[in-house]
């Protein structure tokens, strides 16, 4: 990394889950091959539980984004949410709503600002949120809400082994099949590949795209939808210049050898794309959300209540999104 970069903004994700742990243990063990980073999050809390664990790392209250490179030599640098968090380690408590929502909204204020290079999620809990009124299927839809409605935020997991896009996602199979379009695989295409170039630096990206039926249909036998919808998508991209195989079955585009001729495989729904990244990389895993003017990485896991507060909680995908995160801004910053 290089010191020019604004630091990195993690939120608090869920104070119920692993969040306050992954986040101490990776400036614990990590610290010194990431870029600084700090945490919105509340300070005692945090130091309780670092107290709770046995772990030798004191949380550092910072003032502004800019206060966090000092701070990141002593400890985590945490800047205070100012809604009060309530609740104990491993249970879920709709009270702390607000302070949830105060920190991605804040987070987002200081990476659109300019002042952090990039924007870390921890793991919330979208249904204790739906119980304060948050109408958000998930963090993607929330961002991009955020971000304002000229931009389309795009699921991304990315890992060593594998990167996958959805072209629908936080829906229904049935809601999925019938938001499927020409257009919006051709839209989720062209941001992906846009990605792809800027923050990645591939500069022809290789896009694999799914059928949506068993065998991608079987020539209209088993649904229309890789006729009718998938194959004309895949040739405009084509017609555009783009490299672009598919429409592919779903159950033989993921082994290591199919793996090999693409750089990102773009899938229908949800769990076609996540099943197998996860079954590669289920710790390493991040999720990425294109197509925001700002970057945003996160975790892909989630807030693990059965073991949050025993100090059990991998911090392996964190670190991976932080050490993405700071990749990418990078990159940007190259441009």
């Amino acid at each position: 990394m290089t010191a020019s970069l604004p630091p990195t903004v993690l939120t608090m994700g869920d104070p119920g889950g692993v969040s306050g742990e992954i986040t101490l243990k990776t400036w614990l063990y990590h610290r010194h091959e990431l870029a600084p980073f700090f945490v919105i999050d509340d300070i005692d809390r945090l130091t309780r539980l670092a107290k709770q664990l046995g772990w030798s790392v004191k949380p550092e209250e910072i003032a502004a984004p800019e206060d966090s490179a000092a701070a990141y030599l002593k400890g985590v640098p945490v800047l205070q949410v100012d809604d009060p968090v309530v609740g104990e380690v491993g249970r879920l408590d709709p009270a702390n709503g607000p302070a949830i929502r105060k920190s991605i909204d804040l987070a987002v204020d200081f990476v659109a600002g300019g002042r952090c290079g990039a924007l870390v999620t921890n793991p919330i809990h979208k249904e204790n949120l739906y119980k304060t009124g948050f109408e958000f299927p998930g963090h993607t839809e929330y961002l991009g809400h955020l971000a304002g409605p000229k931009f389309t935020p795009i699921m991304m997991l990315v890992s060593e082994r594998l990167r996958v896009v959805t072209v629908t996602r936080h829906v229904g199979l049935r809601q999925a099949i019938e938001e499927l379009t020409t257009d919006l695989i051709i839209e989720t295409a062209t941001v992906t590949i846009e990605s792809l170039k800027r923050d990645f630096g591939i500069p022809q990206p290789r896009l694999a795209v799914s059928g949506l039926n068993p065998h991608a249909g079987e020539g209209g036998h088993m649904g229309l939808e890789e006729i009718e919808i998938i194959a004309p998508a895949i040739e405009i991209l084509r017609n555009a210049g783009h490299d672009v195989i598919g429409p592919l079955p779903g159950d033989t585009m993921f082994h290591t050898a199919a793996r090999e001729r693409y750089d990102v495989a773009l899938c229908m729904y949800h769990d076609q794309a996540l099943i197998p990244i996860k079954t590669l990389d289920f710790d390493s895993a991040v999720n990425v959300t294109l197509g925001l003017p700002f970057i945003r990485t996160s975790p892909d896991h989630g807030t693990a209540l059965e073991i949050a507060g025993s100090g059990k909680a991998s911090e392996t995908s964190l670190v991976a999104s932080l050490r993405l995160a700071g990749h990418m801004a990078l990159a940007r910053q190259s441009r």
